[in-house]
């Protein structure tokens, strides 16, 4: 986790206060100095529900921990403003004819970069996502894949490649400063080993496009029997079985499980795998989440480690055993 920098020691609520500046900067350049806005998501990035003078309301994300350069970010925001087979909102432009803001931040010390979108209405699938929703979503996902495949970067724009065990993300659990114990460095470095051989072998056969990598209950809205898909910040060019791994992981149910597969059935035939393969896959992401709970600077998620550290180890013995 970040130590080095002053903002990560404030509180949640310091932090979401630090933000007022640089949130006023960046919708002066939407011609919305005058918006009301309050925060509504403060955790890996900072997201806030903007209304304006004419009652109209937005949603303002914000990048704080995400990694995203200027060539990722073009990249994200071009492909979701290019999609037309699933309900997405698509990123507004400033007054300069751009998709990406820009504010000054206080706190941190640096420019922050910036995404407007139209608000969403409906509630998020959260915690306990029915039947009905997740089929919708397994639908939403092979369709996003489909169209994807024909999808063009703009000059200037480059989504990261997902093809290593972090995705781009520094390895900060084997890496120098790790704060795992020899026993845990050695269980993460055998199972990485493992899940990076069974990722060779799926690449070998599986296509590599744009895919929305996160698509767990909380980045989908239901609204009057209809599916939106939003959050696109960990997009990138990786496998479609990566995407379903994804999905899958966040789900309780072998009921919700099957509704997401037989979703994405309806529209395309599943990405090959073997059940051992997407097990393995379903680890990874565990991984992958722990590493990332190490770079954050959100004091709730720093506060979770030690218990998600320990479920984590726990579940690498299992997997290896």
């Amino acid at each position: 986790m970040p130590t080095d920098n002053p903002f990560a020691s404030l509180s949640s609520e310091q932090q979401v206060a630090s933000l007022s500046d640089c949130v006023l900067e960046i919708l002066s350049h939407y011609g919305l100095a005058e918006a009301e806005f309050e925060s509504i998501n403060h955790e890996f990035n900072s997201t806030f529900k903007v209304t304006a003078a004419d009652s109209q309301k937005f949603a303002l994300r914000i990048n704080i921990n995400s990694h995203r350069s200027p060539a990722n970010l073009l990249a994200e925001v071009s492909w979701v403003a290019s999609i037309r087979s699933v309900r997405t909102p698509k990123p507004q432009i400033n007054r300069a004819g751009e998709y990406i803001t820009h504010g000054w931040h206080e706190a941190s010390g640096r420019r922050l970069d910036a995404v407007l979108y139209p608000w969403l209405d409906g509630q998020e699938l959260g915690d306990e996502p029915t039947a009905e929703q997740m089929w919708a979503a397994g639908a939403a996902m092979a369709l996003l894949q489909a169209e994807a495949r024909t999808f063009e970067l703009p000059p200037g724009a480059e989504l990261p490649g997902l093809a290593d065990f972090f995705w781009g993300s520094a390895d900060l659990l084997l890496g120098p400063g790790t704060q795992l114990d020899e026993s845990e460095q050695a269980l993460v470095s055998a199972a990485k080993a493992r899940i990076e051989h069974t990722i060779a072998e799926l690449a070998l056969h599986a296509a590599q496009l744009p895919i929305h990598a996160d698509m767990h209950p909380w980045n989908l809205m239901w609204h009057e029997g209809e599916l939106a898909v939003f959050d696109f910040d960990d997009s990138g060019i990786g496998m479609p079985v990566h995407d379903l791994a994804t999905a899958l992981y966040y789900l309780d149910t072998d009921e919700q499980r099957q509704a997401l597969l037989d979703g994405f059935a309806s529209v395309a035939p599943l990405p090959e795998h073997t059940p051992t393969q997407l097990q393995d896959l379903l680890l990874q992401r565990r991984i992958f989440l722990l590493n990332s709970l190490y770079e954050t600077s959100t004091p709730h998620l720093i506060g979770i480690i030690p218990d998600y550290k320990a479920e984590t180890m726990r579940r690498i013995q299992a997997a290896l055993a």
